[in-house]
């Protein structure tokens, strides 16, 4: 199995962090703006990129107030479906770390080299959205390729 992973340090506190990882309004902040669905432990997340059926759908599997995220994709790309996406706060000085991990990929398959530039632009948009207010959630994220 293979996995995406990215550290970035925010200058927020975990609380904040969390909130925008955790929620469906936060997340529509800085992934994608259409977002809906249940973002509880066994609720699902739905995720839209421009298309009337969702792109990807989560399900919640662990949530840890202020530490962690955890997701299964139960629906989306073949590639993604059953992978899972941890999202790890800790506070270091003034920043908090996020180390994401998008998981237990069957291959490593030309999709997940482009899922992981595109998982590094979305997370430094979540540190924009808090260092200078300027988070690209889709559709206002940087196309990398003709595959957006």
């Amino acid at each position: 199995m293979a996995d995406i992973r990215h550290r970035v340090g925010i200058t927020a506190p975990p609380r904040q962090v969390y909130e925008k990882l955790a929620t469906t309004a936060g997340l529509s902040e800085w992934w994608t703006r259409d977002v809906d669905g249940d973002a509880k432990p066994g609720g699902a997340i739905r995720f839209f990129f421009g298309q009337p059926e969702p792109a990807a759908v989560m399900e919640v599997v662990a949530l840890e107030a202020d530490r962690h995220v955890g997701w299964r994709c139960v629906a989306g790309p073949d590639e993604w479906v059953g992978t899972t996406l941890t999202f790890d706060l800790t506070a270091s000085g003034e920043e908090t770390v996020v180390l994401f991990t998008h998981g237990d990929w069957r291959q490593p398959v030309e999709f997940m080299h482009h899922c992981s530039t595109k998982w590094a632009l979305f997370l430094l948009g979540l540190k924009a959205g808090f260092e200078s207010g300027k988070a690209t959630p889709y559709p206002d994220d940087m196309s990398i390729s003709s595959w957006g």
